[in-house]
């Protein structure tokens, strides 16, 4: 792994741990702040607001500055916000806090996408933003247990601290690590209006409805892992913890799977792997009852997951070319949107009569609607080479007839 991208990777892998801690740590901050749990669940919800709606804001707001100093910058915003979690005297400081870290969320991650694929030649970017994405699956295996075991032995502000920490190390790396050359392949950082007429292209914006279907559907049956496990398999709390491990692991082979396979051949490996999510769902749903079978749909479902990663953001820097930065941004967010979609939905299938084992066959139905948008897509840009090609050769016997 390039060094850039490890710099990377830690400042991702710090963010991802914050935002997914925070659910392990709910009953303590409820306890300890004197607020009922559900007012706590709060904070997840104020980070993924912070994310949806002023990840893009900040983003248009700091397109002309330097990546490597906007970076630095954002790193910055973040370690205040969990250093201000780490002291808040009462819950609504810590909502601040919390809104405060999920500002640079999404900037954040677009911007390092850039960075890293102007760190490698064209042939490797696939792998490189999965490098780079590896940091959410190892927040998920890594930091969030550890997060979690931190907060139960040391209290919940121990945690804060800690994310801090690795933080601070993030913003070393970045200085020591990310020459100051990257501003995106060696490209001088793009405007507002530049970033915003890319947004509006339209495979842009199919790249993002691909997101937001593939991903709810993804999320649906997520959000209600660990229930199904327990309720329909049968499985002790503990062996169902152990399994979420395997779900993480799965993610981050599916994840280092995905960039390579969309370096190789991108929309027909979209595809494939917009028809894997789906499979892998189904997959899930016939062996919840078998307790020896689930552990591996388990994994599968982890990897099919995070494999569409990699794809979806090489999508999206090609669609969006020239300007990306805005776009990842907004595709980040969309990310967000599918949680809150995918937990909306997986709590309405339990309460219809479909009850828990509809959640992953109703999460499959979902995610395969993002497969006709990718077959369009695909077949949009075979059209417009045809036609391309189609106005060359009328020229050429334009001439010849001249």
């Amino acid at each position: 792994m390039p060094l850039p991208l490890f710099a990377l990777l830690v400042c991702v892998f710090g963010v991802g741990t914050a935002e997914y801690v925070i659910a392990g740590l709910l009953p303590q901050v409820g306890s300890d702040l004197s607020v009922t749990v559900s007012s706590a669940g709060l904070l997840v919800t104020a980070y993924a607001l912070g994310v949806v709606f002023g990840g893009p804001l900040l983003t248009a707001l700091t397109t002309r500055f330097d990546r490597k100093r906007l970076m630095i910058a954002l790193m910055a915003v973040f370690t205040a916000g969990n250093l201000l979690a780490a002291v808040a005297p009462g819950y609504g400081v810590l909502m601040v806090a919390r809104v405060v870290s999920a500002l640079a969320h999404a900037t954040l991650f677009a911007v390092a996408v850039v960075v890293a694929v102007g760190s490698v030649p064209a042939e490797k970017q696939g792998r490189a933003v999965a490098q780079v994405a590896a940091g959410l699956n190892l927040a998920t295996v890594l930091g969030v247990p550890l997060g979690t075991l931190l907060g139960e032995h040391y209290g919940w502000r121990s945690t804060f601290w800690a994310v801090s920490a690795v933080a601070v190390i993030g913003i070393l790396l970045i200085v020591a690590l990310v020459p100051a050359t990257h501003t995106g392949g060696g490209a001088p950082a793009s405007n507002l209006r530049d970033e915003v007429a890319a947004l509006g292209r339209p495979q842009v914006a199919l790249a993002i409805v691909m997101t937001v279907l593939g991903q709810t559907g993804a999320f649906t049956a997520y959000t209600y892992l660990a229930t199904m496990l327990t309720d329909a398999t049968g499985f002790s709390t503990g062996v169902v913890t152990a399994l979420l491990l395997v779900y993480g692991v799965g993610s981050l082979a599916g994840n280092l799977l995905g960039g390579r396979l969309a370096d190789r051949s991108l929309m027909p490996s979209l595809c494939g792997m917009l028809i894997a999510l789906p499979v892998s769902l189904v997959l899930l749903g016939l062996t919840l009852e078998s307790k020896a079978v689930v552990p591996v749909t388990v994994f599968v479902f982890g990897a099919a997951a995070f494999a569409i990663t990699p794809a979806l953001q090489a999508r999206l820097l090609g669609a969006a070319s020239g300007a990306p930065t805005l776009a990842l941004s907004v595709n980040i967010s969309a990310f967000q949107i599918a949680n809150a979609l995918g937990s909306w939905l997986g709590g309405v299938v339990i309460d219809s009569t479909l009850g828990m084992d509809g959640v992953s066959w109703i999460a499959a139905l979902v995610s395969l609607l993002a497969l006709p948008v990718a077959l369009y897509a695909m077949r949009s840009d075979r059209r417009g080479e045809r036609a391309a090609t189609g106005d060359a050769v009328p020229a050429e016997q334009a001439g010849a007839a001249s």
